[in-house]
């Protein structure tokens, strides 16, 4: 009987275990779930309450459903995320076969021209040796037909038609064919990660540049972004559309004349007359092509402008073509003919170099359109509450008006001004109410009613032996090394009620330190946009009064030193606190552009610039000086500095001669910097092996995790990592933001890793301007202050739940922190170390 009772309560306990839920019971608890999947005790409870259909549920029952239905929703993400990537995976796969299949065609062809070579030779050499007419015609019978000439066309809808068609055909042989030789462009590597397979043409008329990925958006969606090419080629001044008219095989026929900027005050601006056709295939490709329209195809014809040299643009364009399950597959094509022989000699490179053009034109706007797809899924994060397009706007506005005071065109508004007998600065100025107006300068300071305008002071100067991705990160990480406060003092006055004022004459002055506040960033991290805070100090009472913080925004790129052919650039304008979207810009900076670029995709070796950069730990530091090639160290670029300045005509005089000291000094201070750094003075065959951090990175994060073993009698890291390099990378990677501070006063921040810096959104270099009471809530100050004594005591303790302030003002939650102090070599006290866990923004 015991046993029969026994089995009895077995089973029923099994049944408790099940319940059947009816439709309306999960219907009601769906609801619930959409507002809460998490629902605390009390919530299930008055759920139970207020649902009487609930009533025979017990609370157990219905949190083992929430957890249930917790666990089905995240199957079904993970799922949607699998099916995704495979999506992703089959077209990128695709996508390589035919890449394969290219190039088996491409080796086919070349072991038939290397056949037909060989045959040439041996014809020639018969000819040599027999000189009858028999033999003479005989080798004569393998040479190639010369190139048709095409007939004249007119204007006329069929003739500029069978233009068209006769550029698909070529562009389509270009993106998918064997007609250009084309090369794996250095340094990019096609892989999971890599923003697509970009090759440069190997030998062919012109330069030529090919690019294909994987795009998460619809083929007329990317059409239409990249036909809208101003807003995304920074080098792109116009562009018009001068006679858009159907075909009738459902194209659409296009006349378009585009002006581009000189990237540097040595060269001339290019301009383009060309036709554009865009049609679908059968397969329901999208393609848009392009080619320049001249004499030799016939067509309409247009003259060049004043101060621009006409550039051809062979066949080139976009193929789009959708992917099963949703985005497309894109192939680009750019070839052109920039004519190299109208600039000197020294810039030739720059515009021979397909490396160059791929960089500019064919990565951008892939680059482009993998940025929108991103912004289109949410998977971007922006800082500050600003829209995409919005920060894409300020990027765009500050590369459009770095470019204008760079080239300075006439039909802007802009005339020289007269020199002081040194051809070394160029002054330019601009009085014109547009361009007044377009700079939306403040009316309330007297300037458009005394009369004024805009003052360029522009240099540009051959650099050797200076990569120039280290140059400009040097410029943007020690702005004090070479920027002059007062004169960031009067640039922001433009923006300002009061009066405009000499340089020199304002109250109080700018410490030289520098807060970095990341804004947004490109995928490919290649552009950052930030806002640089210029802390303000007054000497005396009166001054610190008048004395306030500056504010620049800011567009860096091409720092990577492993990209090939990209120009780096430091563009900033003073902007006030308030950031309006249409807060006027007058953009001022540096443009270095490499003129060798190197064919081995081959780098220059990644030497450090202070304790803060070397940390960031990677394969360069298995690399030895040797190893970069002879052209690391025989680096030729041309640098190009141009700042702007507001002027009212009574001060222009001043103005101009303020400007053109002030650009000499930049000058000698950008040359001093450059000396420093260039690596003429290691050799390149025998050479120190670079370590990837500093000694005193090294040292901190070895005593970083002796420190955090003695007093908590665990290990921080891995305890099989013995190597100092080992423990600087996992310190570096920990998942835990991990910070350190000084014991001084005022405590300031001296090293944080990757997690403590995306904490406080700052960088390495900006870090040591942020002091701990600034991100610290008051209750975390007063649990620091009570619980500080037990940490010079005991050698830690830790600290509850809080929350914390990051650098750009954003609330940051914390489950728990630990802090610790650390301990050097001789056991005494070096630092306080904060590790906070399980962060993230509120």
């Amino acid at each position: 009987m015991a046993v029969i009772a026994q089995k009895d309560v077995k089973g029923a306990m099994d049944t408790s275990k099940y319940v059947r839920y009816t439709s309306e019971q999960v219907e009601a608890l769906e609801r619930v779930y959409s507002e809460c999947p998490k629902p605390s005790s009390l919530r299930r409870q008055q759920l139970i309450r207020e649902c009487p259909i609930l009533s025979n549920i017990e609370p157990k029952q219905i949190k083992v459903w929430f957890q249930n239905r917790r666990c089905r929703e995240k199957q079904r993400k993970e799922a949607s995320r699998l099916q995704t990537v495979n999506r992703k995976l089959t077209a990128m796969n695709k996508l390589l076969m035919e890449e394969n299949d290219r190039l088996q065609k491409q080796v086919s062809q070349l072991v038939y021209e290397n056949g037909y070579m060989r045959q040439q030779l041996q014809n020639a050499s018969v000819a040599t040796t027999d000189t009858s007419c028999e033999s003479v015609v005989t080798s004569g019978q393998h040479q190639h037909n010369p190139t048709p000439q095409h007939p004249p066309r007119d204007a006329s809808p069929a003739g500029l038609l069978s233009i068209a068609e006769e550029t698909l055909a070529e562009f389509l042989s270009k993106a998918t064919g064997t007609a250009v030789d084309w090369v794996q462009m250095p340094g990019m590597k096609p892989g999971p990660d890599s923003i697509g397979i970009v090759a440069i043409s190997h030998s062919c008329s012109g330069v030529a540049a090919r690019a294909c990925g994987l795009v998460g958006l619809e083929p007329t969606k990317i059409a239409e972004i990249l036909k809208d090419r101003p807003s995304w080629l920074r080098d792109c001044r116009c562009l018009d559309v001068l006679t858009p008219f159907p075909t009738g095989n459902g194209g659409t026929i296009e006349l378009l004349y585009m002006q581009t900027y000189a990237p540097t005050t040595l060269a001339s601006a290019r301009d383009f007359w060309t036709l554009r056709y865009t049609t679908v295939l059968e397969d329901g490709s999208l393609v848009v092509c392009e080619r320049s329209l001249s004499g030799a195809q016939g067509g309409p014809s247009i003259a060049p402008a004043q101060h621009f040299v006409r550039a051809e643009m062979l066949p080139s364009g976009y193929l789009i073509r959708p992917c099963e399950g949703g985005g497309s597959i894109i192939h680009i094509v750019d070839h052109m003919d920039l004519e190299p022989w109208s600039v000197p000699e020294v810039l030739r490179p720059l515009y021979e170099s397909s490396t160059v053009l791929a960089q500019k034109m064919t990565i951008a706007a892939l680059r482009r359109i993998r940025q929108i797809a991103q912004e289109v899924t949410g998977e971007v994060v922006f800082g500050w509450g600003r829209q995409p397009a919005v920060l894409r706007t300020f990027s765009q506005r500050l590369s459009r008006g770095f470019n204008e005071a760079v080239n300075g065109f006439t039909d802007d508004g802009w005339s020289l001004m007269g020199n002081d007998g040194m051809e070394d600065v160029t002054i330019a100025i601009n009085s014109s109410p547009s361009k007044l107006l377009g700079s939306q300068v403040n009316s309330s300071n007297g300037l458009t009613a005394v009369g004024g305008g805009i003052l360029c002071a522009k240099a540009s100067m051959l650099l050797q032996n200076v990569p120039p991705a280290l140059l400009v990160r040097f410029l943007r990480e020690h702005r004090s090394e070479w920027a002059d406060c007062n004169i960031d003092a009067y640039s922001a006055a433009a923006l300002k009620a009061s009066p405009y004022s000499v340089p020199g004459s304002r109250a109080g002055g700018f410490s030289g330190s520098q807060v970095i506040l990341p804004l947004a960033h490109t995928v490919e991290h290649e552009e950052f946009l930030e806002v640089i805070k210029l802390e303000g100090h007054g000497l005396t009472q009166e001054e610190a009064v008048l004395s306030r913080d500056m504010f620049l925004l800011q567009l860096c790129s091409g720092i990577d030193e492993n990209a090939a052919g990209a120009c780096a650039q430091l563009v900033f304008a003073p902007i006030d606190e308030s950031f309006a979207d249409d807060a006027p810009l007058l953009p001022s900076g540096f443009r270095v552009i490499p003129l060798d670029s190197r064919t081995d995709g081959t780098s220059g070796p990644n030497r450090t610039l202070d304790l803060a950069s070397a940390l960031e730990v990677g394969s360069a530091g298995t690399r030895t000086s040797g190893d970069s090639g002879a052209n690391s160290f025989n680096l030729r670029s041309v640098l190009t500095i141009a700042f702007q300045f507001t002027y009212e005509n009574h001060l222009r005089e001043n103005v101009a001669s303020m400007a053109r000291q002030y650009v000499r000094s930049v000058v000698a201070s950008v040359q001093r910097v450059a000396m420093a750094l260039a690596p003429s003075r290691l050799s390149s065959h025998v050479g120190p092996r670079l370590p990837p951090g500093t000694p005193e990175a090294l040292t901190l994060a070895r005593w970083i995790c002796q420190s955090y073993r003695f007093h908590l009698g665990v290990e921080l890291l891995r305890a099989d990592c013995e190597a100092s390099e080992s423990v600087l990378k996992l310190l570096w990677h920990h998942s835990d933001a991990i910070v350190c501070c000084s014991l001084k006063s005022l405590p300031v921040f001296t090293f944080a890793n990757q997690a403590g810096l995306d904490m406080l959104e700052t960088t390495l270099v900006a870090l040591q301007d942020i002091s701990l009471d600034k991100i610290l809530d008051e209750n975390g100050r007063k649990s620091l202050c009570s619980d500080f004594a037990q940490i010079m005591q005991q050698g830690y303790a830790y600290l509850p739940a809080g929350i914390c302030v990051s650098s750009m003002g954003r609330p940051v939650s914390y489950d728990r922190a630990v802090a610790w102090k650390v301990l050097n070599d001789a056991d005494s006290t070096h630092c306080m170390v904060f590790m906070f866990m399980n962060w993230s923004f509120m």
